[in-house]
């Protein structure tokens, strides 16, 4: 701390000593740890932090960062085939070109009448998504899909007034995690293990599980191994039967070769909206959303922002801005449905120009793209001595589960190999699902080639020789 006080840093504001010590001063603190009090002594690090010495050049700064971040080892040089909620799509120029315009990058929680078109962008990127899915209200995009699942099992706890949540077993860890610690503690999760052969929810471990606390049933459609619940009208039945909810994840690029949820009965539909034009980043480029229909019981509940097209008192004209504003933690503040901060609103306006270019032939191109990849790879990797594909009779959409347990090796060792061939093999399962073993998940997307594909097989077959 003191020697960060002697510090001048040329490109961190009111770095000045003097500077510092006349703000502290105006606000009536003796030092910075005064803002801290609310904070245990405890729970508070005592000491230095081991820090290396400032660099005080602009240069040497950014040479240094470039330095950590050259050690990383990306998807543009290697052959990617993973995915487990984070994509490689090919990314059409003018979703960056647009969604890097300043009226948009910048306008941050503008008003209608100052924001450059930024609600009106999120109103038609709404419409769009709301056309895809087959529901009537759409929201503003929240931070990703793991908030927009939890939000969305969130609202039918509140619709219904109940408190247990179904899960299937078959999903992300890191997804379960987050549902776990944003829905306690008032809210209970229980998981419901999947059909052997399908990989689908059991019916009757289902049909054991409802009951009159049952709040919500969530499952996805594709799932996280990447196989397609065939089951989801009869899921809904189940729910609705004992008065839950039926809540669906879904990938919604899926859904131009795919029903969309409210076909068979959800309720409630979220997703992540990352495969819509947006770049594998490092930590960022996700974005959730929800879709309900047009009733009160279900807008009410949304906790985040919601845009509407109106009349204006000029005729003819149009504006565009929050629907039911009230029911927000903006306006409520901590009376809100939840509480509400920054959403990822750009990521909107990207999928938006993502959607207005694919348009309903180009999705379904994609779709059907995707689902013949994948199913070419499975069945070449099948054919690999020593390897399997479970649940292969079953329709998937872009990702399936590898089985490498009669290979003889593990898949930490199966994706050294890969990588020192300059290929990024699939996301180890064990972890999540120790009884798939040395499994792994890979991913097929659009921007893989038929020879993407065979060039896997022959390494993976000298890998595993």
């Amino acid at each position: 701390m003191k020697n960060e006080e002697k510090t001048v840093y040329p490109y961190i504001p009111n770095s000045v000593p003097s500077l510092k010590e006349e703000m502290l001063r105006e606000v009536g603190a003796e030092s910075t740890d005064d803002f801290f009090q609310d904070i245990p002594a405890g729970l508070r690090m005592q000491g230095d932090m081991h820090l290396p010495p400032p660099l005080l050049s602009e240069h040497e700064l950014k040479r240094h960062v470039e330095s950590l971040l050259s050690k990383n080892s990306t998807a543009c040089e290697n052959l990617s085939f993973l995915g487990a909620g984070c994509w490689q799509h090919h990314v059409p120029a003018v979703c960056d070109e647009i969604n890097q315009r300043s009226e948009f990058l910048t306008a941050y929680a503008g008003e209608p009448y100052d924001d450059h078109g930024r609600f009106q962008a999120l109103f038609e990127y709404t419409s769009m998504m709301g056309e895809l899915l087959n529901m009537d209200v759409v929201n503003v995009p929240t931070y990703d899909g793991y908030q927009a699942a939890a939000t969305a099992l969130r609202m039918a706890a509140r619709i219904t007034g109940r408190t247990g949540i179904l899960v299937p077993r078959i999903l992300d860890g890191g997804k379960l995690s987050k549902l776990r610690d944003y829905l306690k503690p008032d809210l209970e999760i229980r998981c419901i293990e999947h059909d052997r052969q399908s990989g689908g929810l059991d019916g009757k471990a289902l049909g054991n599980a409802l009951s009159a606390g049952t709040a919500a049933v969530y499952f996805e459609n594709p799932s996280y191994l990447g196989f397609l619940e065939t089951g989801g009208e009869p899921i809904s039945r189940a729910a609705h039967a004992c008065g839950a909810l039926c809540v669906v994840g879904v990938n919604p690029l899926s859904l131009g070769v795919l029903a969309p949820p409210a076909d068979y009965g959800a309720d409630i539909v979220c997703g992540d909206i990352q495969p819509l034009g947006m770049h594998m980043q490092f930590g960022g480029g996700q974005a959730g959303f929800i879709a309900t229909r047009d009733e009160e019981k279900y807008v009410m509940e949304y906790p985040s922002r919601l845009f509407g097209i109106t009349s204006t008192r000029v005729e003819g004209e149009y504006g565009f801005g929050d629907v039911a504003y009230d029911r927000t933690s903006f306006a409520l503040r901590e009376k809100g449905k939840e509480w509400v901060g920054t959403a990822a609103a750009l990521w909107g306006i990207t999928a938006g120009v993502y959607l207005s270019l694919m348009g309903p032939r180009g999705m379904a191109e994609i779709g059907e793209g995707i689902m013949a990849r994948a199913r070419y790879a499975m069945i070449r990797l099948g054919g690999i001595r020593g390897v399997t594909i479970p649940f292969s009779r079953f329709p998937h959409f872009g990702e399936f589960v590898v089985d490498f347990n009669g290979s003889g090796k593990t898949v930490a060792e199966v994706n050294r190999a890969l990588l020192e061939k300059g290929i990024f093999g699939g996301k180890a399962l064990a972890g999540e699902f120790p009884e798939l073993g040395q499994s792994a998940l890979y991913s097929v997307t659009e921007v893989h080639t038929g020879s993407d594909i065979d060039r896997l097989t022959r390494e993976l077959q000298e890998v595993l020789a």
